[in-house]
């Protein structure tokens, strides 16, 4: 019969996640995510395999209580073209807020040099597809409901949203100036005919 875990995989996640968020895959060392975590070593990598491995499951629960989550919600309590601003908005306000400069931690591992081997880039791609996917089939349906007009097709249309997010993103972790950032966002919702960021804003609060 199976020993029983003597760890809370939970917390342990949480803790190897903000070890990785703050210093980088390349940049966190066995040390740091023993101090992260409390566990041993061989421990951790007994439970978790090694430190990629345990990156991959660092960054999947990030995604599951970030990204995910988020765009669940989007969809659910907003309509297709406001729920494209108000991710923005989203993105905007948690820049802002962040005071260690973090960042996203899934961009920030695209980003790094060492996330090419074992699968690491496919993973991430396909987490950037999902935000593009998230972006392109929201431009469909406002368009297809009049809530936005016709114009750049939907696939260009979101690949130059992913472009944006992207680059603030990277931005605000070397300056994050809310003024900055929304200027940015302000010119490519208003070219595409996406509702302003105070409208979602305004929705956000009202509710």
């Amino acid at each position: 019969m199976a020993r029983p875990r003597e760890f809370d995989e939970e917390r342990v996640l949480e803790a190897a996640r903000d070890a990785f968020w703050e210093h980088g895959y390349e940049g966190t060392s066995t040390r740091d995510l023993v101090k992260y975590t409390g566990m041993t070593q061989p421990s951790l990598y007994n439970a978790f395999g090694d430190k990629r491995a345990l990156f991959r499951r660092a960054l999947e629960h990030y995604l599951d209580h970030t990204l995910r989550s988020r765009l669940a919600r989007l969809k659910r309590d907003f309509t297709p073209a406001l729920a494209i601003t108000a991710y923005f908005a989203e993105v905007i306000q948690r820049s802002s807020s962040d005071i260690g400069q973090r960042g996203c931690m899934l961009v920030n591992a695209v980003l790094e040099k060492d996330q090419h081997a074992d699968g690491l880039q496919e993973a991430i791609a396909s987490e950037l597809a999902e935000i593009r996917g998230f972006f392109r089939a929201s431009i469909v349906a406002a368009r297809k409901h009049g809530e936005m007009p016709k114009g750049v097709g939907a696939s260009d249309a979101s690949a130059h949203l992913l472009t944006v997010l992207l680059g603030m993103r990277v931005l605000a972790r070397m300056s994050p100036d809310p003024k900055l950032l929304r200027a940015a966002v302000e010119v490519s919702l208003a070219t595409l005919g996406l509702p302003p960021l105070h409208e979602a804003e305004h929705h956000q609060t009202s509710r």
